[in-house]
């Protein structure tokens, strides 16, 4: 159940800042004091600002200026899992009207108000968005490593025996879907669109302006075929060493017969 607290972003324009700052955050741990609201966790930040905390390791600030921003993310470092070694964010600006129809107009998004649980519902598809930009450059690195390993196959008919190295690779990927399927959760929305369905319009907007859905799609496609040709190509390297200790022990066997043959013509 969400609890909010009385708060609104003033301001008639803002910017919305989503950084993803490691992979998991122990929310848990953060302290009560300065919480405005529960589902996603919201949170007092500085005069005027408000930070979102997602779970899977993503921060989206509304109205922070920088250094309170910096500040912040300071103060729950320690609550950071595997900090992230190359920051991923985006951005969003935001204009307030509440003559206006909420949606995307040109470069800004128009609201109605700055509740938080409007930053929220924001927030919520923001975090998504980063996290899935994350998920696509481990994918494409994950493409890039695996490629000469294809590449020497096809051309010597042997993977050069780096079956461990593969195998990690394997492991990342697998890693990518089960990050993305339990701890983001994308396809799931947020908890305060229980409370407030007349926002369900309002995250519907935001999930089709950032192609959530559809890059989710985009990416399990591409994780599965690179967990597919990793696993061809391990199975075609160990088939091949396989099939070299048969030959091993064929070998011996001549030899062993050959020498038998010869005492046996001594």
């Amino acid at each position: 159940m969400s609890t909010h607290a009385t708060h609104e972003v003033s301001t008639n324009e803002f910017t919305a800042r989503a950084v993803r700052v490691g992979d998991y955050i122990a929310l848990r741990s953060v302290p009560t004091k300065d919480r405005l609201g529960s589902g996603p966790l919201a949170m007092r930040v500085g005069d005027h600002g408000v930070a979102v905390l997602l779970r899977y390791g993503v921060v989206v600030f509304f109205d922070c200026d920088h250094d309170s921003a910096e500040q912040f993310l300071v103060e729950i470092r320690p609550l950071v899992r595997k900090p992230a070694e190359q920051e991923e964010s985006e951005v969003l600006h935001i204009r307030v009207d509440s003559g206006t129809r909420e949606g995307i107009d040109g470069e800004a998004l128009n609201v109605h108000n700055g509740s938080v649980e409007r930053l929220q519902v924001i927030a919520d598809v923001l975090g998504k968005s980063v996290a899935l930009a994350g998920y696509e450059s481990q994918t494409q690195e994950a493409f890039d490593r695996i490629e000469p390993f294809a590449s020497d196959l096809a051309r010597t008919g042997h993977g050069g025996g780096k079956v461990g190295k593969l195998q990690k690779h394997l492991g990342n990927v697998l890693l990518i879907q089960h990050e993305m399927i339990g701890r983001v959760e994308v396809d799931d929305k947020p908890d305060i669109l229980w409370e407030r369905p007349d926002l369900e319009r309002l995250h519907a907007i935001l999930t089709e302006e950032f192609e959530i859905h559809e890059r989710k799609i985009a990416l399990e496609r591409k994780l599965s075929l690179v967990s597919q040709t990793t696993e061809t190509v391990v199975g075609l390297i160990e088939n091949a060493r396989t099939l070299r200790v048969e030959w091993y022990i064929v070998i011996l066997i001549v030899i062993e017969i050959l020498l038998l043959l010869y005492e046996m013509a001594q």
